[in-house]
């Protein structure tokens, strides 16, 4: 059976995203050799990465356009399947896509046929559906050292009360800490 694995970058108060859709600019206190080691683990693992609407047009649009630099990891990220989680996307642009208008049976159906990882990057609306089904498997959060002070929080009110068991703390020479929680 499938894990299905939650991976989000966020800032010691929370936050995974600034105020505008793609403020990302905190990642950049976390990016290395360490942590892009770790994606290329993460991304030779995944059988298929699991996307909201938002955040499958964002990375549609940077990862079909990615800079020569991207190398290993925009290879999987391109090649890899992927399931976009929309009501509203007509058409799959990035290639080896599907569309399902209904995430948690969609999701459930496929971590019961395979045996690689299903990943979540990012998508705070689809990750709180996730969590509320208790799909979730396992969260691989890495902190970033700073507080970004307001933006959208990837924890959002209304998530199930669930006791978290912490199975691997990995520090990064960055200051970044990714910690890895089961429930």
């Amino acid at each position: 059976m499938r894990k299905l694995i939650m991976w989000n970058v966020i800032t010691l108060d929370g936050y995974f995203e600034g105020e505008k859709n793609w403020d990302l600019s905190f990642h950049g206190l976390v990016w290395g050799k360490e942590l892009e080691e770790f994606s290329l683990i993460q991304l030779r693992s995944a059988d298929i990465l699991v996307f909201g609407a938002t955040t499958y047009q964002g990375m549609a649009d940077y990862w079909t356009n990615a800079p020569e630099d991207e190398g290993e990891v925009a290879k999987f990220m391109n090649e890899l399947p992927k399931l976009a989680c929309s009501t509203t996307l007509g058409n799959a642009k990035w290639k080896n896509t599907t569309i399902t208008k209904d995430a948690v049976s969609e999701v459930s159906k496929l971590k019961k046929e395979g045996s690689g990882d299903m990943f979540v990057f990012g998508s705070g609306i689809l990750s709180a559906s996730l969590m509320k089904a208790g799909l979730f498997d396992e969260y691989r959060i890495c902190i970033a050292p700073t507080f970004l002070g307001k933006g959208r929080r990837l924890f959002l009110e209304g998530i199930p009360n669930k006791e978290l068991k912490l199975i691997e703390t990995k520090p990064l020479s960055t200051g970044g800490v990714i910690l890895t929680y089961i429930p």
